[in-house]
């Protein structure tokens, strides 16, 4: 299989090497010419244009990684051409936008991949396990706290939901195999946080999953104090003990005993790329497909909409 890369920005070199190094990459598109010094001397295909890229080479598959704003028109042109889509979160910032995305490549039966990885973690996926197996009985109750400073340059106006509340959103969503029925969010910025117009810098969140299961969720990128790792601490709570996740150690606690797991043997450890290679060659939907991802944005929108209206909010996904 062969692939164009669209973006050679700090994320897309990194999907570069990837791609060149299992020996995937059929040529890259990037519209700042001075890009192509992280290349070196590589023999692909360097195109200014997309559309020209798109006329010149043969592929099977797009990676997106385009700045969010440009995320729609480069996935129109690849199912235009009916290529199958890898794409950097979000599909794009505006949900109705993402949903006309979605149901286009479902329409049109061209696979579309957002490449989640959060829940590809070799712990991430021991966690699931874990409880899957009913390690600590059903689940009760999920908490979640994300402590960072992270103030960066981007294209685009800082959100810490669609920057990184979205990935635990999605971990949410993937530890207790439940949809979301409603939030009630406050989006805010610190005292003594950077100013940035449109910034958002912390979060805090208070989910309903299906089954009157409740999520409480803590957030911020402007936190002076003690870090957490980027997928945040995980405390859930069962009927039968409590499964906690700091930095990368998993530890249960049961019957007044805490034990840390620390065999990861058993999981099905594959990253995004191999994940989507694996659903076209077996002709499947993909684990984080598109028409999966909405359900996650999902969230994000209606967290949203809750901290601005004030009120608790049903969370509602299309059907498509």
């Amino acid at each position: 299989m062969r692939a164009i890369l669209v973006g050679l920005g700090a994320a897309g070199f990194g999907w570069y090497k990837r791609l060149r190094d299992q020996g995937l990459l059929a040529a890259v598109v990037e519209v700042d010419p001075a890009m192509k010094e992280k290349m070196n001397d590589d023999p692909f295909p360097f195109y200014a244009s997309l559309e020209e890229a798109l006329l010149n080479e043969q592929v099977d598959f797009l990676v997106n990684v385009t700045s969010p704003m440009i995320h729609t028109r480069v996935n129109n042109a690849a199912f235009d051409r009916k290529l199958a889509v890898l794409c950097e979160k979000p599909i794009s910032f505006d949900f109705e936008e993402s949903i006309e995305i979605v149901s286009r490549a479902a329409r049109e039966h061209i696979p579309f991949m957002i490449a989640e990885n959060y829940r590809r973690l070799p712990f991430i996926r021991k966690m699931k396990q874990l409880l899957d197996n009913g390690a600590i009985g059903s689940i009760s109750t999920l908490d979640v706290q994300f402590h960072r400073f992270h103030q960066v340059e981007r294209k685009y106006t800082v959100s810490v939901l669609d920057d990184i509340g979205v990935h635990h959103f999605d971990m949410l969503r993937y530890f207790s195999g439940r949809e979301g029925v409603s939030v009630q969010a406050r989006l805010y910025n610190p005292i003594g946080g950077w100013k940035e117009e449109g910034a958002v810098l912390n979060t805090y969140a208070l989910l309903e999953l299906e089954g009157g299961l409740i999520a409480t969720y803590n957030a911020s990128i402007a936190a002076r104090g003690t870090e957490t790792s980027w997928w945040g601490n995980w405390r859930i709570e069962g009927t039968e003990g409590a499964l906690e996740l700091t930095n990368k150690e998993i530890r249960i606690i049961k019957d007044g005993k805490s034990t840390i797991v620390d065999d990861l043997s058993g999981i099905d450890e594959t990253d995004t790329l191999a994940e989507f290679i694996a659903s076209l060659q077996q002709g499947r939907e993909a684990e984080t497909s598109g028409m999966d991802y909405l359900k996650t944005q999902a969230l994000v929108h209606y967290a949203k909409l809750s901290s601005e209206t004030g009120t608790t909010t049903a969370i509602k996904v299309p059907t498509i």
